[in-house]
């Protein structure tokens, strides 16, 4: 029987440290508990200045590794061409940085397998476990959670954690809808999904804070902000009409 197939994009800007570390680490999970799969790493590189293309390039050479170079940054940016151009039946993501564990990557393939769209990886749903995280910042998430559900009743709760998972035909059809090529394209693509009847299937995780992060939260936050007023105001989903 034909395997069906999996891409899994890791977005990247100037991780020359973690980039030999963990895309081996990854590449041997899913050699290991994803053989059943067709999988392909695909390293997309938001348009970095330190050694990341280099090392990119080494790991490359491998048979399921693949690299992408955008001449651009955003995270949302380089999701949408990778999965756009992936021919696999599953698209997935992860951070460089591996913060949500692995062992939990499973389980989102098998909520596609069992009848959803999209599945999400969830520091938030009953039964996550978060180490690590400065108080600060889990004031922060937990605030946004109750805003964009107040907003829009989403039937999630965690929209930015970067362990996501979803169909290609589902892909299709949303991505032509997200505008955000930053940070708020994951909370974007799942709010226009949520609203145009696509089922998503939250996963609790167990996630561990990384320190090194180089988000900025503050900015991160307004541009959420900004992005749910946006939505608000344009309701893309209601253009879900060229099935």
């Amino acid at each position: 029987m034909e395997k069906r197939g999996l891409t899994v994009a890791v977005p990247v800007y100037n991780e020359q440290e973690d980039l030999p570390v963990n895309i081996p680490k990854l590449s041997s999970f899913l050699e290991r508990e994803m053989s059943g799969y067709d999988w392909e790493i695909v390293i997309v590189d938001n348009a970095s200045t330190d050694k990341t293309p280099e090392f990119s390039k080494k790991l490359a050479e491998g048979e399921r590794i693949r690299y992408l170079r955008l001449d651009k940054k955003g995270r949302g940016r380089a999701l949408k061409r990778a999965w756009s151009e992936s021919k696999k039946d599953f698209l997935s993501y992860m951070d460089i940085d591996l913060s949500s564990n692995l062992s939990y990557f499973p389980k989102l393939i098998k909520a596609l397998e069992a009848g959803a769209d999209i599945a999400i990886g969830s520091r938030l749903a009953p039964g996550a476990k978060v180490y690590d995280r400065p108080l600060v910042r889990e004031i922060m998430s937990r605030g946004y959670s109750f805003l964009f559900r107040s907003l829009f009743w989403t039937s999630f709760r965690d929209a930015q954690c970067g362990f996501k998972a979803i169909k290609k035909e589902a892909a299709a059809k949303i991505l032509p809808l997200v505008v955000d090529t930053g940070w708020f394209f994951d909370s974007e693509l799942l709010i226009i999904a949520d609203k145009a009847g696509f089922k998503i299937t939250e996963v609790p995780i167990v996630w561990r804070d990384d320190p090194g992060s180089t988000v900025k939260v503050a900015k991160t936050a307004w541009g959420d902000i900004k992005g749910l007023l946006r939505l608000l105001i344009e309701r893309p989903w209601r253009r879900k009409g060229n099935d």
